[in-house]
């Protein structure tokens, strides 16, 4: 089972939220392709939040100093419980995403679902720190976003 919530630390995400809760069903019913375990329960949490926070989450655990589009954190938790749990963290900033969105001419709640689709891939093992890696990441984007008849973003 999946189940999300939001938090909203930026004033830029709640006129948002409506939507992106709808973005959110349409994007977990490709839960398959995005890997997404039957044996696992995902606890989700939508940190929604701006560049100045996530830029100081980035330099504490990438120690990048710099803002990002979003940053996953993922815990596994199996204390006494009947199937597997994995507690998922994803941070987004508005700033970031409305930025890159307006820099490539894509629709903000387009781009947003990449940023979505491409951080629940993390959850379930999927890295890009090599090129074989990132290239298997992205076909897996690619094929989600396409089920979503979003265009690849890859070809802007």
């Amino acid at each position: 089972m999946i189940k999300y919530s939001f938090t909203c630390k930026s004033n830029q995400w709640p006129p948002r939220l409506k939507k992106i809760d709808m973005l959110l069903k349409k994007i977990i019913k490709f839960k398959d392709d995005l890997h997404f375990k039957k044996n696992i329960d995902y606890d989700c949490n939508l940190i929604l939040t701006n560049d100045k926070l996530i830029k100081k989450m980035n330099l504490q655990f990438r120690k990048i100093n710099k803002s990002t589009d979003v940053l996953t954190f993922v815990s596994k938790v199996n204390i006494n419980m009947k199937k597997p749990r994995k507690i998922c963290d994803i941070f987004l900033s508005a700033e970031t995403i409305l930025k890159d969105s307006k820099i490539n001419e894509i629709n903000f709640y387009d781009h947003l679902t990449h940023i979505i689709v491409h951080s629940f891939l993390h959850i379930n093992g999927f890295v890009h720190k090599k090129i074989n890696d990132f290239v298997q990441m992205k076909k897996e984007e690619i094929k989600v976003l396409k089920k979503l008849s979003i265009s690849n973003p890859y070809l802007l």
